[in-house]
């Protein structure tokens, strides 16, 4: 005898194989706990799925019942975009499977893997994707943004070595998004957000890297900005491919490498990180260190699996965040003096500044070709990122980064990344994109989800009906 059902829990209950944790469920306020302490939200539902089936179920049951609908990956939205109040949660953690062909030098990643799964797998065979630098990242957050770290500057973007997805979109279809199979929506998925469904799987292009990779890290104090700002713009204007550098505000980890009397202190520093030869990337610090003498340094080999997590621990789950950043094209002494005036005001040691470069393979693809939210002339990405133990202390950094910003402002080019924009609509996100991609996203939006269902994030809204494509 079949057992009757009651209740919107009960009824996606019997529709998924995976779990539906509610507010009465002893696994709820775990389940809904996501990396930023400063979220705190309670959503109706919680789908654990672990099929596309699931997937597919759970989206038609929040259509069907008129629920506010969330994704969530690694739950690493620094805005909070993977938990709702009220709503439904899908989490695609238990899809995280990452099977690679090493022959073909291909990877599939299931929706709610994290890099570091991606890295593991990847790494047994010495092979790597493109992604972030924090291992606990998911994996499709990062991606549909874009997906910026180590590799970019040799490889290019997450989205430039995506082949494939599997897309489920807001009428419960499983599609494959690739270029030669819905065509749109895989423009639109590589730079679009969650906007046009939830992806359940990623095909990856791998390229040989590691297993060890040569990293430096070169510390300075904050009363050498401008000589340790003036040199690293000129090292990388020549940087080789095969290395790269992060620039970073923060203060010196309290780490066994960094000698006593500089934990915590406050200051500059350039991580140097090498995928050719030792020589290439020694010449590299050697000139960073003859420029400006560094209060301390530590170089050495590291297996690229470590760097990767490097800065794990700092960025951990529990902390209370916020961030804000865009584009600059050059490191001008405009720019210079906003930062030395500016990175001193912060209050919370693990509060950052950081710039990326972006240029080589980052900058071989045209602006048109992903709905990516950044032009791909050579440029730097910026972030301002308050981390905080404490949400007083965030209350300080928020005012820190957003008079940081303020005062960067006038020397960012135009764009913004999209993985920095916050759950909003309207011009914020338009400028991320700018006018005419933004139209073209809403176009495709139109067609994948006409009612907007997937809306709580950096949200495209659906063109009118006679602009539909």
């Amino acid at each position: 005898m079949t057992q009757m059902v009651s209740g919107p829990i009960d009824r996606l209950r019997a529709a998924m194989s995976g779990p539906v944790i509610g507010p009465d469920d002893v696994a709820y306020d775990d389940a809904r706990r996501v990396w930023n302490a400063k979220i705190d939200r309670r959503p109706a539902m919680i789908a654990r799925c672990e099929s596309a089936a699931d997937v597919s179920a759970a989206v038609t049951f929040a259509t069907d019942a008129g629920l506010d609908l969330a994704v969530r990956g690694g739950a690493h939205s620094m805005s909070g975009a993977s938990a709702i109040d009220q709503g439904l949660v899908i989490d695609l953690s238990r899809l995280n499977q990452v099977d690679v062909d090493p022959d073909a030098k291909r990877a599939r990643v299931g929706g709610g893997a994290l890099l570091g799964d991606l890295d593991a797998a990847t790494q047994a065979h010495g092979l790597a994707a493109p992604a972030g630098v924090v291992s606990h990242t998911g994996v499709a957050g990062l991606t549909l943004g874009g997906g910026m770290g180590w590799l970019t500057r040799q490889a290019g973007l997450s989205i430039d070595n995506l082949v494939s997805a599997q897309v489920v979109t807001a009428d419960g279809r499983i599609l494959r998004a690739a270029a030669d199979e819905n065509a749109d929506l895989f423009w639109a998925i590589r730079g679009g957000g969650g906007n046009f469904g939830v992806v359940i799987e990623f095909e990856f292009r791998l390229d040989e890297v590691g297993p060890t990779v040569q990293v430096g890290l070169l510390f300075w104090d904050l009363g050498t900005g401008r000589e340790v700002l003036g040199a690293a713009r000129e090292v990388i204007a020549t940087l080789p491919r095969s290395v790269n550098i992060i620039i970073g505000g923060l203060n010196a980890p309290p780490e066994p490498f960094v000698p006593e009397e500089h934990h915590q202190r406050p200051g500059y520093a350039l991580i140097v990180v090498g995928f050719g030869s030792v020589e290439e990337h020694d010449q590299v610090v050697a000139r960073l260190r003859d420029a400006v003498p560094p209060l301390w340094e530590h170089v050495s080999p590291m297996p690229y699996v470590a760097l990767q997590q490097m800065i794990d621990e700092p960025n951990a789950w529990g902390f209370y965040n916020d961030d804000t950043g865009g584009y600059i094209e050059e490191l001008t002494d405009d720019v210079i003096e906003v930062v030395v005036e500016h990175l001193p005001k912060k209050t919370s040691p693990l509060s950052v500044l950081l710039f990326y470069r972006l240029d080589g393979a980052y900058s071989e693809i045209g602006d048109d070709e992903t709905a990516f939210s950044g032009g791909r002339s050579p440029r730097f990405a910026v972030f301002l990122i308050a981390v905080c133990p404490t949400p007083d202390l965030l209350v300080a950094d928020e005012a820190w980064f957003r008079a940081f910003w303020e005062a960067l402002r006038p020397h960012t080019t135009a764009g913004v990344y999209v993985n920095a924009v916050e759950v909003s609509r309207g011009e914020r996100v338009r400028a991320a994109y700018g006018p005419a991609k933004y139209e073209q996203l809403a176009r495709i939006k139109a067609k994948y989800d006409p009612d907007n269902l997937f809306h709580y994030n950096a949200n495209i809204e659906p063109a009118a009906v006679d602009n539909q494509l």
